[in-house]
């Protein structure tokens, strides 16, 4: 049986960049960007994607809903 795999959507316009779910993430996956969105906001970004567990700890704390996670399909199934 593979690894599950797990991908991570986030809405950079929605994000402002309060850092809650960069420090909730168990595995590091998630960082700020040194890149604003349109609001002049720094945006979370994907930095580690191999490593989310799907735990969607960073999806429920974040305030404005900028978080998706999706499970992605086996390659072998």
């Amino acid at each position: 049986m593979s690894p599950r795999l797990y991908s991570l959507t986030i809405d950079r316009e929605r994000c402002k960049g309060c850092e809650l779910c960069v420090d909730v993430c168990p595995r590091t996956v998630l960082a700020l960007s040194p890149k604003l969105n349109s609001r002049g906001q720094h945006y979370a970004f994907v930095t580690n994607p191999a490593s989310c567990i799907g735990c969607a700890q960073c999806s429920d704390m974040c305030p404005d809903a900028a978080i998706e996670i999706d499970e992605e399909e086996s390659a072998h199934a």
